[in-house]
């Protein structure tokens, strides 16, 4: 299952529900990186609002890869905010760009208009080799977001699943899930997830009242939707809260690679949850190494 999990878990410490404070979020991700679990990416999620925050608490010997999130301020314009981001992560030796997510309802309601503004934000000040994403303002607009990216793109793009929030409505049906995964396997453009899944399978969470997706689900119908592209048999496994049944058919799947191409990563605001929880179901032989730590 190594190839399956690895790198799968960006570090979401900032955003709620956990919304660490700046200090407590590197903190924690610098012990991460000590630790070096492989279900980890050990990119620290930012948005381009934070970044000086974060850089605030690090040390000289500090060295984070960043997943660099496009936000909007009360007077400023996205796309220069986005691009004095990037400008400041190039300049200093402690931080990388590893990729960069952008909602496009922050550079505009029409994607075709939204989706040359980021890249346009990004083109001067980022190394070509940087993937970004792009998420649409609900999972039912991916079509006409994957319609909007450039062919080819001059850089790797790719479309954001929101899988979740503080709010109900923050959370997709299976339908909508089933619906975006098929589009993207069809399309061929890899996709990250976002929100509501540090937890491995499908389960309904009585303190809030949501159903949360779960990452193993996640993993399963996206390979389902690569094979089949069938919408339905994808929202059965999304469906699935089994733990057993779906470990046993995560197990089973073949093309590990294809199914990473696909789906690159999701962020989580607990790192250390989504590694008890792999360990639990798919190999509870292997020691978790993640400590009993409250913020993670």
């Amino acid at each position: 299952m190594t190839g399956l999990l690895d790198r799968l878990v960006d570090d979401a410490g900032l955003f709620p529900p956990t919304a660490l404070a700046p200090a407590d979020a590197v903190r924690r991700h610098r012990a991460d990186l000590a630790a070096g679990h492989p279900l980890h990416s050990h990119r620290l999620l930012v948005p381009a609002g934070r970044l000086d925050e974060i850089r605030d608490h690090l040390d000289a010997q500090d060295r984070f890869a960043l997943g660099l999130i496009a936000d909007g301020g009360p007077t400023d314009d996205p796309g220069a905010r986005l691009a004095r981001a990037v400008a400041t992560i190039a300049a200093d030796p402690r931080l990388t760009l590893a990729l960069v997510e952008a909602p496009v309802t922050v550079f505009g309601a029409d994607p075709a208009d939204a989706v040359p503004a980021v890249l346009d934000a990004l083109r001067d000040n980022c190394v070509p080799d940087v993937s970004v994403f792009l998420e649409p303002a609900k999972p039912a607009g991916v079509d006409a977001l994957l319609a909007a990216l450039p062919r080819p793109p001059a850089r790797t793009a790719g479309v954001k699943l929101r899988c979740g929030g503080v709010r109900a409505d923050l959370f997709p049906s299976t339908a909508d899930v089933a619906r975006f995964l098929v589009a993207c396997a069809d399309a061929r453009v890899p996709f990250k997830a976002t929100a509501g899944l540090h937890r491995a399978v499908r389960h309904h969470d009585p303190a809030t009242g949501f159903t949360h997706h779960g990452y193993l689900n996640l993993l399963l119908a996206t390979a389902t939707a690569r094979t089949t592209g069938d919408a339905a048999a994808v929202r059965a496994d999304l469906e699935i809260t089994d733990p057993d049944r779906l470990a046993a058919a995560v197990r089973e799947l073949e093309d590990v690679t294809g199914v990473r191409e696909l789906f690159v990563s999701y962020g989580s605001c607990s790192t250390a949850t989504p590694v008890t929880e792999a360990t639990a179901l798919l190999d509870p032989a292997v020691p978790d190494p993640a400590r009993k730590d409250p913020t993670r």
